[in-house]
């Protein structure tokens, strides 16, 4: 058994897209010409965008931002997330979804990749667009605070 989250990504035209928008895949192996399926490391942070449409409009339109777990750690199921992982963010509806890569186009605005952000910062944008309030925008101040909390506690 493999230590690795894996994600299966889809993409089938104007129907169903599952695809990861952040995060570094360490495995990549392609299924078919519209599958494949990526592998993240123990503890990586990355972002699955799960988006379905019929012949009336969009049907599901969801994002999670998802720790990928070590063995033995708890986890959240998510569909095509084996074996799951920390939910950090579960968001639905397009016009939250739509926020979410607001943000997280934000914060490749200040340089800094969405996977390396504070794990509370994507707690933070759950909570807040749950009940539809807005988000504190993540700062390199913040990023800052992050990183020296994580050499203190390593």
């Amino acid at each position: 058994m493999s230590d690795l989250t894996q994600v299966e990504v889809f993409w089938l035209e104007k129907r169903i897209e599952n695809r990861i928008r952040f995060g570094r895949a360490v495995e990549d192996k392609m299924i078919d010409r519209h599958r494949r399926v990526l592998s993240f490391a123990p503890a990586s942070i990355f972002a699955f965008v799960r988006w379905t449409s019929s012949d009336f409009g969009t049907v599901i339109s969801r994002i999670d931002i998802l720790r990928a777990v070590g063995p033995g750690e708890r986890r959240s199921t998510v569909p095509y997330v084996k074996p799951g992982g920390e939910s950090l963010l579960r968001l639905s509806g397009w016009p939250k979804v739509e926020r979410v890569l607001q943000l997280i186009d934000a914060v490749e605005g200040l340089g800094i990749d969405p996977a390396d952000a504070a794990p509370d910062y994507w707690h933070h944008v759950h909570n807040r667009l749950s009940v539809n309030e807005l988000p504190r925008a993540y700062t390199k101040g913040r990023h800052q605070a992050w990183l020296h909390r994580q050499r203190f506690m390593r």
